[in-house]
C-alpha cells in the first residue's frame, strides 16, 4: 500500500492519556511456546517441551522464528477488518493484562489437545489463554496456508473464565487475490461485509489501477570520449549528481540540528592526548549519561525509553500499553549513529577511559575482522602513553578464560569468533563473564535476528551495550528493531512482532482502512521518542559539526556498449523478461518456481554490463566435472573442484539461495558448498540443517560433515591472470583506463576502484598491468594481514596510485584518505553499502577534493538500478529507514525486478 504524502504530524506522548495501540503481531510459526505454568485443559492445553524447535536455545528463541510477513514470498499485508472475540481458559494461566493492552497471538500446531490451537500471551510473553475451539477451527487453515495474519487488543477486564478482545485480520494487498480471499472469509463467517475495511468497490478500483511504471533518472551525464582530454575538460561537461537526498522528516525522528548543537560537553579526558572536537565532547557527555539512565520522576511528563508515569504513579509503556507497579528495567547504552567518518571510534575510546565511567571491568569490542587492527591502532594513536590500556585481541585459537579477560581493559574480537563461541560451550570464551560494556562496531551486521551473529550478540552479558553504525537502517525498519533487542529495551517493543505492529507496519504503509492515518501518527511519535532517546546521529553537513572537509562531488560517466556487447545484452534481456513472465504466470496459477531463477538472470545482465565473460555460469561449468556424482565423495581431487566452484561463486558475488544476500559478507559467516553441490552462506545452511538435516535446494540428507567451508588460502591452479588477452577489454575497462589516465596526470592523486565482483577486479587488474599502473588490492579472500598491507601500500607508497577493492569488504572500517578519487565500477542495490565505501575516502583526515565517478552503461538496467537507489536514499532519510516493497525481505524485490527490466 502506498501512503499519500502529507506534512508530518506528531502526537504528544506526554499527555495523561496514553495512545492505545491496536494490533499485536501473530506468529505463524509452528513452534510451540514454552510452558509458563498451569495445568493442561481441554480448551487448548499446555504444549510439551518436546515440540520446541532446534533453534530454541532459551525462551527468547521464540522471537527468532520467521513470521508470515517475514516470508520473502508473501505479498504485502493490509487490514481486511476486525471482529469481537474472547480469550478462553484464562483460569489456567497467570498472564496479567489490562484493557487496551496489546496481545500476542501464537499458532500452536503441535498442541496435544487441539491441532488448531491459537495461544494468547501478554506482551511479556506470559500466557493468558487460547482462542475458542470453534473460532480457531476456521482461522487455523487460513493461517497455516499463509493467507491471513491475525492480531488483537484487549477490550475489557480479564474475568475468571474469559477475557474480551478485538481481533484484526490482515491479508494480501494484491487486488485480485483480495477479492477472492474476502469472499472466502465471508463464506466461513470469519468476517461480515460490515466488518470489512476497503470495500469490494475499492479493491476493484485498485485492481484496475495496479499497473507498475518506472521513472528514469533525469541526471545529465557525459558520454565517453574517444580522444584524450583533461580532467577539467571532463568536469566542465558533467553535471554533478547529488547523492545525499536527506528528507525533512529526518528532523522529525532524530534530534534536530539546533538541539544537537546545544548538547552539553564533557571535559577533555586526561587519558586522551588527541584533542577531541566539540561535537565529540558532546557525544562523550551523551554516552556517559546514557550509561546511567533514570526512570521518569513522579508527576512528570518525562518519557524514558517509552516509559512514563501515569496519575497513579504506575509505569506505563507507551508502545504496548503494558502497565506495572514495579520499576521496569532500563537499558544502559545506546546507538552512536554519527555519519561515517565523524570519529565514532575515538568517542568510544574516550568513554572507556573517561574518569566519569568509573565502574570496573573490561570492555568488549566486536568488530569485522578486517578492522580489528584499526581499533588497536586508534587506541595507541589517541591515548596518552602513560594511560595506555591493556588490550587483548581475541580472534583465532586461544583458550582464554574469564580471568584472562578481566586482566585487560579492552578485549577486541570478531563477529566470527563471537558466533563460534556462541555455538560452543556457553561457559567459556566471550560468554564466560559479564562485561563492563559491549560495543558492536558496524552494528548493523546483526540487523537480521535469525543469524547466529545476532543471537550471539543478544546473549552476551554486559552492564552497558553500545551499537556503532553509520547506517542503523540498511534496508528496512526491522533492522532498527534488532538493535533495540541487543540493547535490551523493555516493555514489549523488543519483540519483533510487537515492534512491527506498533511501528513497522504503520510507518511502512501497510495499514489499510480509515485508521491508517491515526496509526501512522502514533507510530511516528513512538519512533521519534525512541530515536531521540537512544540514538545520537550527527551528519557531516551540519554546521556545528564543522569538519571543514573538502568538497565531494559525484558524477556519472556514461559508457556505450559496443556492437557485440549490445547484441549479447539484448539477447540476455529477452531471456530475463521471459523468466519474469514465467514466474508471474506460475505464481498466478499457484505453481511453484523459485524467485532465484529470475534473480540469476538479473545478475547475469548486470555482470554483462561490466564484461561479457562474467555472465557465463562459471560455477555450473566447474561442477559439471562432478555430474556423475549426486553426492560428491570428498576425495582430494573432488575437494579441489568444490573449492574452485566456491571461489568462482565468491568472485561472481553469487547470492545465497535462502536469504538472497551475498554469500561472503561477514554477517553471513562466509560461503559453503554442500556434497550435493549447492552453495549457500554458512549461517543459512547451519540454521536449515539445525531444523532439518536436508539440503534446502534438493532435500538430500545433509550433516555438517557433508559441508565444505570456504578456504581463503586455496589457489585455483588454472586461474592465471597473465593468460588474459586483448579480448578481456570491454567498454567498462576502457572507461576505467581513460579515467585513470586523466586523473593520474595529477601526481598527487590516488584512486580507489570499487566493484562487487572480484572476478571483474581480476579483469581490471589485467588492464592495469597491461598499462603499467602500480596498484594494490583488497578482497574477501585475503587475510587481515594482506588487507592491512594493501592499505599501507596505498597510504605510504607514492608509486602505488590505485587500489582495487571489493565493495562488500571495503564498506566497513577502513581509512582510505590517501585517495581522492573513487570509481564505482558497478552499482549495488542498497545505496548504504556504496555510501559506506565512499566514506572510507571522504572522512576526517581527507585534505583534497574528492570526486566519485559512477560508471553506468547507457540504456541498460544500470540506469534503472540508479533510479531505485535514489528512491531508497530518499526513504532512508525518513527516520533512517528504507521502505520495503511488496514481499521484500531480500535486497531485491519482485517490484524492483520489474523496474530494472523496464516492465
Amino acid at each position: 500500500m502506498v501512503r499519500s504524502k502529507r506534512p508530518a504530524e506528531v502526537i504528544d506522548l506526554t499527555g495523561s492519556e496514553s495512545p492505545k495501540p491496536k494490533y499485536a503481531r501473530h506468529d505463524t510459526s509452528q513452534i510451540s511456546p514454552p510452558n509458563y505454568g498451569g495445568p493442561a485443559h481441554p480448551a487448548g492445553g499446555v504444549p510439551s517441551s518436546s515440540a520446541r524447535s532446534a533453534f530454541d536455545d532459551d525462551d527468547d528463541s521464540l522471537e527468532l522464528t520467521m513470521t508470515q510477513a517475514d516470508d520473502s514470498n508473501t505479498p504485502q499485508m493490509e487490514l481486511y477488518g476486525s471482529f469481537e472475540g474472547k480469550i478462553v481458559g484464562v483460569r489456567y494461566y497467570h498472564g496479567v493484562v489490562t484493557p487496551g493492552e496489546m496481545i500476542l497471538c501464537r499458532r500452536e500446531a503441535n498442541n496435544q489437545y487441539d491441532p488448531n490451537a491459537i495461544r494468547i500471551d501478554n506482551v511479556m510473553r506470559r500466557q493468558i489463554g487460547h482462542l475458542p475451539r470453534t473460532l480457531v477451527k476456521k482461522l487455523a487453515p487460513y493461517i497455516d496456508n499463509n493467507e491471513i495474519v491475525i492480531e488483537g487488543v484487549l477490550t475489557g477486564e480479564k474475568g475468571a473464565f474469559e477475557c474480551p478482545i478485538r481481533v484484526y485480520v490482515y491479508g494480501t494487498s494484491n487486488a485480485a487475490d483480495r477479492l477472492t480471499l474476502e469472499d472466502k472469509l465471508k463464506a466461513d463467517k470469519i468476517l461480515k461485509a460490515t466488518d470489512m475495511k476497503n470495500t469490494r468497490k475499492q479493491a476493484e478500483t485498485m485492481k484496475k489501477a495496479a499497473k507498475l511504471g518506472f521513472k528514469s533518472s533525469t541526471v545529465d551525464t557525459v558520454a565517453q570520449q574517444e580522444h584524450d582530454e583533461s580532467l577539467q575538460d571532463l568536469l566542465g561537461r558533467t553535471q554533478a549528481l547529488d547523492a545525499r537526498t536527506e528528507s525533512d522528516l529526518l528532523k522529525t525522528f532524530a534530534m534536530d540540528e539546533e538541539t544537537l548543537s546545544q548538547l552539553p560537553k564533557a571535559e577533555q579526558p586526561l587519558a586522551i592526548h588527541s584533542k577531541l572536537l566539540p561535537y565529540q565532547l558532546q557525544g562523550l557527555a551523551w554516552m556517559i549519561a546514557k550509561e546511567e539512565p533514570q526512570l521518569p520522576s513522579p508527576q512528570s511528563n518525562e518519557i524514558v525509553q517509552l516509559w512514563k508515569r501515569d496519575k497513579r504513579g504506575h509505569f506505563l509503556n507507551l508502545a504496548t500499553g503494558f502497565t506495572t507497579t514495579e520499576k521496569p528495567a532500563l537499558l544502559s547504552g545506546g546507538i552512536l549513529s554519527d555519519d561515517m567518518g565523524l570519529g565514532k571510534t575515538i568517542q568510544i575510546i574516550s568513554l572507556i577511559l573517561s574518569q566519569s565511567s568509573n565502574q570496573p571491568g573490561p570492555t568488549l569490542i566486536i568488530a569485522p575482522k578486517g578492522v580489528m587492527s584499526n581499533w588497536e591502532e586508534q587506541v595507541f594513536k589517541h591515548v596518552h602513553p602513560n594511560h595506555t590500556p591493556r588490550i587483548l585481541r581475541y580472534h583465532r585459537g586461544g583458550n582464554h578464560t574469564a580471568k584472562d579477560f578481566r586482566n585487560h581493559d579492552i578485549v577486541i574480537s570478531s563477529y566470527g569468533k563471537l558466533a563460534s563461541d556462541f555455538k560452543s560451550a556457553r561457559k567459556d570464551g566471550l560468554f564466560s563473564l559479564e562485561w563492563r560494556r559491549v560495543v558492536l562496531d558496524e552494528g548493523h551486521i546483526i540487523r537480521t535476528p535469525t543469524t547466529t551473529c545476532a543471537k550471539a550478540a543478544y546473549d552476551l552479558k554486559a552492564k552497558s551495550r553500545w551499537v556503532l553504525t553509520g547506517t542503523p537502517i540498511v534496508n528496512k525498519l526491522k533492522d532498527f528493531q534488532s538493535l533495540l533487542r541487543f540493547l535490551r529495551i523493555s516493555g514489549g517493543i523488543e519483540d519483533p512482532m510487537l515492534f512491527n505492529t506498533v511501528i513497522g507496519r504503520p510507518i511502512e504503509g501497510e495499514i489499510g482502512g480509515e485508521d491508517s492515518s491515526q496509526e501512522y501518527r502514533k507510530a511516528e511519535s513512538l519512533l521519534q521518542a525512541l530515536s531521540r532517546d537512544l540514538c545520537l546521529r550527527r551528519l557531516k553537513h551540519m554546521g556545528f559539526v564543522d569538519l571543514k572537509l573538502p568538497e565531494k562531488t559525484e558524477r556519472i560517466f556514461d559508457v556505450e556498449f559496443n556492437k557485440d556487447e549490445k547484441v549479447k545484452y539484448d539477447a540476455m534481456l529477452s531471456q530475463a523478461k521471459g523468466a519474469l513472465q514465467e514466474y508471474e504466470a506460475r505464481s498466478e496459477h499457484g505453481q511453484k518456481m523459485r524467485f532465484a531463477n529470475v534473480l540469476e538472470r538479473l545478475l547475469r545482465l548486470r555482470q554483462l554490463c561490466n564484461h561479457w565473460t562474467l555472465c557465463g555460469d562459471r560455477v555450473k561449468d566447474i561442477l559439471s566435472l562432478l555430474d556423475d556424482q549426486n553426492v560428491v565423495q570428498f576425495s582430494e581431487e573432488n575437494l579441489q573442484i568444490l573449492q574452485t566452484a566456491l571461489h568462482a561463486a565468491v568472485d561472481d558475488a553469487e547470492e545465497c539461495a535462502v536469504c538472497y544476500d551475498a554469500i561472503d559478507t561477514p554477517e553471513n559467516l562466509g560461503p559453503v558448498i554442500t556434497a550435493c553441490k549447492h552453495i549457500f552462506c554458512k549461517k543459512c545452511l547451519t540454521q536449515a540443517i539445525a531444523m532439518k538435516p536436508a539440503c534446502p535446494m534438493c532435500r538430500t540428507h545433509l550433516t555438517p560433515d557433508l559441508v565444505v567451508d570456504f578456504d581463503p588460502s586455496f589457489k585455483d591452479p588454472e586461474d592465471n591472470v597473465s593468460t588474459y588477452d586483448a579480448e578481456t577489454e570491454s567498454s567498462k575497462t576502457e572507461a576505467i583506463k581513460k579515467l585513470l589516465q586523466i586523473t593520474l596526470k595529477d601526481p598527487k592523486s590516488k584512486v580507489v576502484i570499487f566493484s562487487q565482483w572480484t572476478s571483474f577486479l581480476n579483469i581490471i587488474e589485467h588492464t592495469l598491468r597491461a598499462n603499467n599502473f602500480r596498484f594494490s588490492r583488497i578482497d574477501g579472500s585475503m587475510t587481515t594481514e594482506k588487507r592491512d598491507s594493501a592499505v599501507t601500500s596505498l597510504n605510504e607508497d607514492p608509486e602505488s596510485r590505485v587500489l582495487l577493492a571489493s565493495l562488500s569488504v571495503c564498506s566497513v572500517g577502513l581509512n582510505l584518505v590517501a585517495a581522492d578519487t573513487v570509481i564505482l565500477a558497478d552499482s549495488w542495490w542498497a545505496p548504504a553499502t556504496e555510501d559506506q565505501a565512499v566514506a572510507r575516502v571522504h572522512r576526517l583526515g581527507q585534505t583534497r577534493e574528492v570526486r566519485i565517478w559512477r560508471l553506468i552503461v547507457k540504456g541498460s538496467i544500470e540506469e534503472r538500478v540508479l533510479g531505485i537507489q535514489a528512491e531508497k536514499r530518499e526513504l532512508v532519510g525518513k527516520a533512517f529507514r528504507d521502505k520495503p516493497t511488496t514481499g521484500q525481505t531480500k535486497q531485491v524485490s519482485l517490484n524492483d525486478v520489474r523496474k530494472v527490466l523496464g516492465g
